[in-house]
Formats: structure tokens, sequence, C-alpha cells
């Protein structure tokens, strides 16, 4: 049984301008690259006056055994996803974490955290998919005994 597997992925990084009377842009992560073999160092993809791109590679996607469920809710779904936690350093928003589990990115949203969810690249799907099948095993339901023997004050409400 694999406890934590590791994995470095770049993530891009989108600046929009916007037509809006409170809010000029947004900022949004933009995709998620496996396997990227560049210069480890930030770097601006793109700049035009509708749009800014940056990539920031070397960032890790890291799976842990205690949220295998997450994981296996993220490959089951119809279109799984990579969950990117960024902040806004410097006028750039800057991805901080990734994740694949809907668990730990539910958590960071309840958190206050700014969380984008990108489309799961392929290579990733089958990392995350080999990780599910070899560690995760649902939890055995339990039976709930029928109450039709207690009397009506004894019975759960």
């Amino acid at each position: 049984m694999l406890q934590t597997a590791i994995k470095s992925v770049a993530v891009v990084m989108q600046r929009r301008a916007i037509s809006n009377r409170w809010q000029s842009e947004v900022w949004e992560a933009l995709a998620v690259l496996d396997d990227y073999s560049g210069p480890r160092e930030p770097r601006r993809l793109v700049e035009t006056a509708e749009s800014l791109q940056w990539l920031y590679p070397a960032l890790e996607l890291r799976l842990h055994l205690s949220e295998a469920e997450g994981y296996y809710h993220n490959v089951s779904a119809k279109e799984p996803k990579v969950f990117v936690l960024w902040r806004m350093e410097e006028g750039r928003a800057v991805p901080q974490f990734a994740t694949v589990s809907y668990d730990e990115a539910s958590r960071w949203m309840d958190g206050g955290e700014q969380v984008d969810p990108v489309p799961m690249p392929a290579s990733v799907f089958a990392w995350v998919g080999e990780f599910v099948e070899q560690n995760y095993r649902p939890a055995p339901k339990k039976r709930i005994k029928p109450q039709s023997f207690l009397s009506p004050k004894d019975r759960a409400r």
C-alpha cells in the first residue's frame, strides 16, 4: 500500500480584462501542465491588453492515503479537475498549492482561500487513478435495523 505519491506540475495563471463597473480584471488558474521540463522560475507567457499569462513550474501534487476517498470522487466524476489554491502577491496571482482531492479543495474554500478548478491532464488522471485503485476501499455500509418493533416514543426522529 502506497502512503504518499508526489508529482511535479506547472500551473498557468491568467489575468483577463473584464467590463465591470467594480472590477477591471480577473485572475484565474487556466491550466495545469504535467511533465513540464522547462526553466524552474516563473515566467510570463503572454501579455496583451486583454490578457496576461504566467507559468509557474515545479508545484507539487501530493497524494496521501488519508485523501483517497476525495481522489476517488474526482476521478470518477464526469470532468476530473485539479484544484489550484492561489494568492495575490505584488499584483499577480501566484499558485501556492494544487490538489486532486475534492475534500481538500472543499476545506480550502471553506477556509476562505481562492481555489480554481482546471481540467485534469490525462497523464495526471492515470496517475491518480492508479493510486486510487491501489489504495481506496469504500467503507462498508452499516445496516440500520428497522425500528418497527419499538414503540413510537422510542423511535429515532
